[in-house]
């Protein structure tokens, strides 16, 4: 049995036209909706992380280094766009507290255990530090699964640094597609 699972990465609000949100993130949109859609019509089971931030993120070491309130629990910031939304329909949301989320392995550990064969496709923001961290720890976990990341589907807070992570999980053999 096959298993497919698309992972779709923090496509908030913040990140797209919020806080952190760019012009990229922005463009990424519709070819992001286009491929949930293709990907819930082929059967693949539906993931969306949201990064979740409570009122004292300003304290916590993320808060520090990136000193931009974004995605605080509850706020419109924190929500996932609605065309995004609109696209995944019903589907299993993980919060997760920073950029990679540990418990994403064992969810899915329990998705594909009878499986014997895995893709995981991730798309979503931002490349160069949520999809990357989340794909590199799928690859540790599930190193015989089929990885795959959409380059058209992802933004990085530059188009250098998308670059150099899907470059890194190129290196790391997550297929790059």
């Amino acid at each position: 049995m096959e298993k497919k699972i698309l992972i779709v990465v923090d496509m908030q609000n913040d990140f797209i036209d919020g806080a952190l949100g760019t012009k990229e993130a922005q463009a990424i949109v519709p070819a992001a909706v286009n491929r949930i859609r293709e990907c819930r019509e082929a059967g693949y089971e539906l993931i969306a992380t949201l990064d979740t931030h409570g009122p004292e993120y300003m304290e916590t070491p993320e808060g520090k280094k990136l000193p931009v309130p974004h995605c605080i629990r509850g706020t419109q910031g924190w929500r996932i766009r609605d065309e995004i939304a609109g696209a995944l329909g019903e589907c299993l949301l993980v919060e997760k507290p920073t950029f990679g989320s540990i418990r994403l392995p064992e969810i899915i550990a329990g998705m594909v255990k009878d499986a014997e064969q895995v893709t995981i496709e991730l798309l979503g923001l931002c490349t160069d530090i949520c999809v990357v961290s989340n794909a590199l720890l799928l690859k540790a976990h599930f190193p015989e699964a089929m990885l795959q990341v959409k380059r058209d589907c992802c933004a990085g807070v530059t188009p250098a640094t998308h670059e150099a992570a899907l470059a890194t999980m190129g290196c790391c053999q997550i297929d790059v597609i």
